[in-house]
């Protein structure tokens, strides 16, 4: 991949989020993604970042592959989100709310090892005493286990880690730029090990006739009561906007023998409600076999 990289000022560290969540605000120290899965929802993020790329995005030339490659290969970095956040975070009005780190894109990804943003992120948290939700598919959260850890004693922090399948193969495919399962389920078992952090583990998307096969999930759910993590969330596969194509795509070429049920199943952005339906069947199910929450709600109340 020819990566390239470029250090842009932040207005603000925060976004208020748009939807009903378990936290008000969230944090990207980073836009665009090392990772290049192919379901990212993400890749219209650059969007407003250069003024020859909305007239890309509009052109007949423009195709799914090279909006996704932009997305992947040119990664843009905050570079002064720390300041900024003590900034938002010092004002008479902030509430002290919930915030979740990298849901769009990976704090953690491999041009973190160079800027070390997050060890300033998380000292900003610690002098506001802020609660915060950080979500990866990295290990390199291990460098900062110590800062998580303080963090935890004064205020509510989780670290929650994303994996889709436990078949080495299939994972691979969909998230090539990634760790492996195993090593993810480590960064589980190392921090509910050694820290008091809260931990959840995060099955999504789950993705119809490809990752949703019953022994898939049943591991997922019995690695989440062996682990003791807190939570486990799921979520279906959405596919809107450059992502859809870019997708089925992908399908198309690597997993043929599911691609038309997969294109009729996405009629719409969302699932149809009768998948939706027996997929939440099902996790009730498993939630029922094992002791494992699915909800975060019940954990920050609880913490």
């Amino acid at each position: 991949m020819n990566q390239k990289y470029k250090e842009i000022i932040c207005k603000s560290a925060c976004n208020k989020t748009k939807r009903s969540m378990p936290y008000k605000w969230d944090l990207n120290i980073y836009r665009g993604c090392e990772h290049k899965c192919k379901y990212c929802y993400a890749l219209y993020s650059h969007k407003y970042l250069e003024s020859n790329y909305k007239e890309r995005l509009n052109s007949k030339n423009s195709n799914n592959s090279s909006i996704s490659n932009h997305f992947f290969e040119n990664i843009y970095i905050k570079s002064n989100i720390a300041e900024k956040l003590d900034i938002q975070l010092s004002k008479p009005s902030w509430k002290n709310e919930m915030i979740a780190v990298g849901t769009v894109t990976d704090s953690y990804q491999p041009i973190e090892k160079e800027y070390e943003l997050m060890p300033d992120i998380l000292n900003t948290l610690i002098k506001h005493k802020n609660p915060a939700l950080i979500s990866t598919k990295s290990d390199l959260i291990f460098r900062d286990l110590d800062l998580i850890n303080e963090l935890s004693e004064i205020n509510f922090i989780n670290i929650a880690v994303t994996i889709t399948s436990l078949d080495d193969k299939i994972q691979k495919s969909i998230e090539p730029n990634t760790i492996s399962s195993k090593k993810r389920l480590n960064i589980l078992k190392k921090i509910r090990k050694n820290t008091n952090v809260s931990c959840g583990l995060h099955f999504m998307p789950i993705i119809p006739y490809l990752t949703d096969s019953y022994e898939n999930m049943d591991l997922m759910f019995k690695n989440a009561e062996k682990l003791n993590v807190n939570c486990i969330i799921s979520g279906s596969l959405n596919l809107y906007g450059k992502t859809r194509g870019y997708f089925l795509n992908f399908i198309k070429n690597e997993f043929p023998e599911i691609y038309n049920d997969l294109f009729s199943l996405y009629k719409n952005g969302k699932v149809n409600k009768e998948y939706s339906n027996d997929l939440f069947s099902k996790i009730k199910k498993f939630k029922n076999d094992y002791n494992v929450e699915i909800n975060y709600s019940n954990v920050i109340k609880e913490k």
